[in-house]
């Protein structure tokens, strides 16, 4: 498989990549590099082409990047009391309040 061929990805890697790097252009970054950045994520969370052939077919994705947001998340919060959970919250809200009356 030549470089940059796209033979051995599965139509579902191919629209991840897609979705992917139009995000990328939507954030202002040139088509090129949009592209780049997909197919590298796509590398990255799948481990390559998924089609079968040679040693690597049948393995399994693991837990690509793209899971693991909502593992790790909510821990700070946890290991706090109501009371500093609370006092936290108005805290921002005053933050908000006068951040947006300083725009105004």
């Amino acid at each position: 498989m030549a470089q940059g061929d796209k033979a051995k990805y599965t139509d579902k890697q191919k629209r991840k990549a897609e979705h992917i790097a139009d995000s990328y252009e939507a954030r202002g970054v040139p088509e090129p590099e949009a592209e780049a950045r997909a197919w590298a994520t796509v590398n990255k969370d799948d481990g390559g082409g998924k089609k079968p052939s040679g040693s690597g077919r049948g393995k399994a994705t693991g837990h690509p990047a793209a899971h693991k947001g909502g593992a790790t998340g909510g821990k700070a919060s946890a290991g706090r009391t109501a009371e500093q959970r609370s006092a936290s919250a108005k805290k921002a809200a005053a933050t908000r309040k006068a951040n947006a009356a300083a725009s105004a």
